[in-house]
Protein backbone atom coordinates (compact mmCIF):
# COMPACT_ATOMS: atom_id res chain seq x y z
CA UNK A 1 0.00 0.00 0.00
CA UNK A 2 1.27 3.64 -0.52
CA UNK A 3 -0.30 7.11 -0.99
CA UNK A 4 -2.76 6.31 -3.33
CA UNK A 5 -3.55 3.41 -2.04
CA UNK A 6 -3.40 -0.04 -4.03
CA UNK A 7 -1.79 1.24 -6.60
CA UNK A 8 1.91 -0.54 -8.02
CA UNK A 9 4.67 2.32 -7.89
CA UNK A 10 6.35 3.19 -10.02
CA UNK A 11 3.94 2.80 -13.11
CA UNK A 12 5.98 2.91 -16.83
CA UNK A 13 6.66 5.96 -17.59
CA UNK A 14 3.79 7.77 -19.41
CA UNK A 15 4.03 9.32 -22.78
CA UNK A 16 2.59 12.40 -24.48
CA UNK A 17 2.86 13.99 -27.45
CA UNK A 18 5.38 16.08 -26.09
CA UNK A 19 6.35 14.98 -22.26
CA UNK A 20 7.07 12.03 -20.72
CA UNK A 21 5.84 11.45 -17.39
CA UNK A 22 8.34 9.17 -14.90
CA UNK A 23 10.13 8.78 -11.60
CA UNK A 24 12.50 11.09 -10.59
CA UNK A 25 16.46 9.97 -10.82
CA UNK A 26 19.45 12.18 -9.56
CA UNK A 27 20.17 13.91 -12.74
CA UNK A 28 16.76 15.77 -11.89
CA UNK A 29 17.87 17.06 -8.45
CA UNK A 30 19.75 20.79 -10.10
CA UNK A 31 15.55 21.27 -11.51
CA UNK A 32 13.81 20.62 -8.57
CA UNK A 33 16.13 22.99 -6.55
CA UNK A 34 15.51 25.55 -9.39
CA UNK A 35 11.55 24.91 -9.07
CA UNK A 36 11.54 25.26 -5.04
CA UNK A 37 13.80 28.44 -5.30
CA UNK A 38 12.01 30.32 -7.94
CA UNK A 39 10.15 33.14 -6.51
CA UNK A 40 7.43 32.77 -9.85
CA UNK A 41 6.79 28.98 -8.80
CA UNK A 42 6.34 30.30 -5.19
CA UNK A 43 3.96 33.53 -6.10
CA UNK A 44 0.91 31.11 -4.67
CA UNK A 45 2.31 28.30 -2.62
CA UNK A 46 3.82 30.96 0.14
CA UNK A 47 6.91 31.90 -1.55
CA UNK A 48 10.08 30.71 -2.15
CA UNK A 49 12.76 28.24 -0.20
CA UNK A 50 16.65 29.61 0.32
CA UNK A 51 18.61 28.11 -2.66
CA UNK A 52 21.32 27.30 0.08
CA UNK A 53 19.08 25.35 2.51
CA UNK A 54 17.50 23.33 -1.06
CA UNK A 55 20.84 22.46 -1.85
CA UNK A 56 21.54 20.97 2.32
CA UNK A 57 18.22 19.61 1.99
CA UNK A 58 16.92 18.20 -1.13
CA UNK A 59 18.30 14.15 -1.69
CA UNK A 60 20.52 12.88 -4.61
CA UNK A 61 17.31 12.02 -6.44
CA UNK A 62 14.86 13.77 -5.34
CA UNK A 63 10.89 13.31 -5.41
CA UNK A 64 10.79 9.41 -5.51
CA UNK A 65 7.66 8.64 -3.67
CA UNK A 66 4.75 7.27 -4.80
CA UNK A 67 1.95 9.47 -6.42
CA UNK A 68 5.00 12.25 -7.93
CA UNK A 69 5.84 11.97 -11.88
CA UNK A 70 8.80 14.24 -13.20
CA UNK A 71 7.68 15.79 -16.20
CA UNK A 72 10.17 15.68 -18.72
CA UNK A 73 10.92 17.57 -22.26
CA UNK A 74 13.46 15.79 -24.41
CA UNK A 75 14.97 14.28 -21.36
CA UNK A 76 14.98 17.00 -18.86
CA UNK A 77 13.08 17.47 -16.03
CA UNK A 78 10.37 20.89 -16.41
CA UNK A 79 8.39 20.38 -13.32
CA UNK A 80 6.62 17.48 -11.40
CA UNK A 81 3.28 16.82 -10.91
CA UNK A 82 1.64 14.88 -8.32
CA UNK A 83 -0.97 12.99 -7.04
CA UNK A 84 -1.55 12.83 -3.21
CA UNK A 85 -4.12 11.79 -0.83
CA UNK A 86 -5.73 14.96 0.68
CA UNK A 87 -5.29 15.12 4.00
CA UNK A 88 -8.55 14.57 6.21
CA UNK A 89 -7.48 17.31 8.46
CA UNK A 90 -6.79 20.44 5.99
CA UNK A 91 -9.64 22.69 5.09
CA UNK A 92 -12.08 21.60 2.10
CA UNK A 93 -12.61 18.54 0.88
CA UNK A 94 -14.75 17.13 -2.13
CA UNK A 95 -16.35 14.69 -0.33
CA UNK A 96 -17.19 13.53 3.72
CA UNK A 97 -14.72 12.33 5.54
CA UNK A 98 -12.21 13.22 2.76
CA UNK A 99 -8.71 11.06 2.15
CA UNK A 100 -9.58 11.84 -2.12
CA UNK A 101 -6.70 12.12 -4.26
CA UNK A 102 -5.54 15.43 -4.77
CA UNK A 103 -3.67 16.48 -8.24
CA UNK A 104 -0.93 19.16 -8.23
CA UNK A 105 1.74 20.26 -10.37
CA UNK A 106 4.30 22.12 -10.79
CA UNK A 107 6.54 23.45 -13.89
CA UNK A 108 9.95 25.81 -14.35
CA UNK A 109 8.65 29.35 -15.39
CA UNK A 110 10.48 28.63 -18.92
CA UNK A 111 7.83 26.01 -19.65
CA UNK A 112 4.90 28.00 -18.90
CA UNK A 113 2.73 29.00 -21.53
CA UNK A 114 3.31 26.41 -23.66
CA UNK A 115 0.58 23.71 -22.52
CA UNK A 116 2.80 21.10 -20.70
CA UNK A 117 0.57 21.57 -18.05
CA UNK A 118 -2.47 20.42 -19.21
CA UNK A 119 -0.30 17.64 -21.27
CA UNK A 120 1.05 16.11 -18.38
CA UNK A 121 -1.72 16.79 -16.27
CA UNK A 122 -4.55 14.83 -18.55
CA UNK A 123 -1.78 12.16 -19.15
CA UNK A 124 -1.61 12.01 -15.16
CA UNK A 125 -5.28 11.83 -14.89
CA UNK A 126 -5.99 9.59 -17.52
CA UNK A 127 -3.06 6.80 -15.48
CA UNK A 128 -5.18 8.09 -12.25
CA UNK A 129 -8.73 6.80 -14.00
CA UNK A 130 -7.21 3.39 -15.16
CA UNK A 131 -5.73 2.49 -11.98
CA UNK A 132 -8.24 3.53 -9.63
CA UNK A 133 -11.67 3.61 -12.44
CA UNK A 134 -13.80 6.04 -10.49
CA UNK A 135 -12.29 7.44 -8.27
CA UNK A 136 -12.59 11.18 -8.31
CA UNK A 137 -9.49 13.95 -8.13
CA UNK A 138 -9.83 17.14 -6.62
CA UNK A 139 -7.44 20.21 -7.29
CA UNK A 140 -6.84 23.47 -5.22
CA UNK A 141 -5.72 26.80 -5.98
CA UNK A 142 -5.84 30.25 -4.59
CA UNK A 143 -8.61 32.00 -6.81
CA UNK A 144 -6.21 34.30 -8.17
CA UNK A 145 -4.25 32.20 -9.49
CA UNK A 146 -5.77 32.56 -12.57
CA UNK A 147 -3.70 30.05 -15.10
CA UNK A 148 -4.70 27.54 -12.50
CA UNK A 149 -8.18 28.04 -12.60
CA UNK A 150 -8.86 28.39 -16.36
CA UNK A 151 -6.01 24.91 -16.09
CA UNK A 152 -9.05 23.27 -13.60
CA UNK A 153 -11.82 24.30 -16.03
CA UNK A 154 -10.33 23.23 -19.22
CA UNK A 155 -9.27 19.36 -17.66
CA UNK A 156 -12.91 19.35 -16.54
CA UNK A 157 -12.76 20.11 -12.90
CA UNK A 158 -15.82 21.45 -11.30
CA UNK A 159 -15.84 23.53 -8.18
CA UNK A 160 -17.32 22.24 -4.99
CA UNK A 161 -16.41 24.84 -2.87
CA UNK A 162 -14.94 28.10 -1.95
CA UNK A 163 -12.61 28.20 1.57
CA UNK A 164 -9.79 30.65 3.62
CA UNK A 165 -6.32 29.02 3.56
CA UNK A 166 -2.68 30.51 3.90
CA UNK A 167 -4.51 34.13 4.24
CA UNK A 168 -6.04 33.63 0.78
CA UNK A 169 -9.24 32.41 -1.32
CA UNK A 170 -8.67 28.60 -2.48
CA UNK A 171 -10.67 26.89 -4.72
CA UNK A 172 -11.69 23.46 -4.26
CA UNK A 173 -12.28 21.74 -8.14
CA UNK A 174 -13.54 17.66 -8.07
CA UNK A 175 -12.75 15.69 -11.43
CA UNK A 176 -14.09 12.28 -12.04
CA UNK A 177 -13.20 10.23 -14.78
CA UNK A 178 -16.79 9.69 -15.97
CA UNK A 179 -16.70 13.13 -17.26
CA UNK A 180 -15.90 13.53 -20.95
CA UNK A 181 -13.82 16.76 -20.76
CA UNK A 182 -11.59 14.99 -18.66
CA UNK A 183 -11.28 11.57 -20.71
CA UNK A 184 -10.05 13.63 -23.69
CA UNK A 185 -7.83 16.62 -22.06
CA UNK A 186 -10.40 19.41 -23.31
Amino acid sequence: MNGLGPVAWPPAPIRTERLVLRESEAGDRAAFIDLFASPEVGTYLGGSRPRDELERAVPDVPGRRPGLFVIALDGAMIGMITLDRRATESPGHGRTGGGEAELGYLLLPEAWGRGYAAEAAAAALAWFAGALPGEPVVARTQTANDRAMRLAAKLGFTEVKRFEEYGAEQWLGVWSSAAPSARDGR
